[in-house]
């Protein structure tokens, strides 16, 4: 309406974007070239098509600097996403694990015992930790050992008076805990 205005009634163009409550740019803004959008929506089919790794950051930097265009990268990417250009995320590639063994059950007593930790907190915010060590043939817990801190020297102090009161067993079984692991334990 205000470039209507100011043809038919010879009215400036500060006047009559004032009166239509239209900003000057707005006024004077002249759309792109559709012929300009083709040719970008062009090269960035070839460039993808030749080069299947590329994304649109690739194509936009090969554009400007390499050939030398200059459009702007937020039109180039608009005119990307419309042509659904987008690189493929591959997923993720799973590691085939083996399916761990059938834990063997025990013939009798002192043959496979277990060690677990546990650890719970106190009304105060205190954390408190527990070492379970149990015969598995029964379920019967040997020793319950409760401290805030169950160093691995305390683990073997508690196995020793364990094996000197109930003898050795064949195997135990534990978990790859930071206690369990330690070096004096695997001596």
């Amino acid at each position: 309406m205000a470039k209507q205005v100011v043809q038919e009634r010879g009215i400036s163009i500060k006047l009559a974007c004032e009166a239509f409550q239209v900003s000057e740019t707005c006024y004077r803004y002249q759309p792109k070239r559709k012929a300009e959008n083709e040719v970008i929506a062009d090269w960035l089919t070839r460039l993808t098509g030749n080069r299947r790794n590329w994304g649109f950051g690739l194509c936009y930097l090969y554009l400007r600097n390499v050939r030398g265009y200059p459009w702007n990268h937020k039109r180039v990417y608009r005119i990307d996403k419309k042509l659904e250009l987008n690189l493929r995320i591959k997923p993720k590639k799973r590691l085939c694990r083996e399916k761990p063994e059938a834990l063997s059950v025990p013939e009798g007593i002192n043959e496979v015992w277990s060690l677990d930790f546990m650890h719970d907190q106190l009304t105060d915010r205190r954390a408190f930790r527990l070492l379970n060590i149990i015969d598995d043939f029964n379920r019967e817990a040997l020793g319950i050992e409760a401290d805030f801190s169950l160093p691995a020297e305390r683990l073997i102090r508690a196995l020793e008076q364990i094996i000197s009161w109930r003898g050795k067993p064949k195997v135990i079984r534990c978990d790859n805990g930071p206690e369990n692991v330690s070096g004096a334990v695997q001596t």
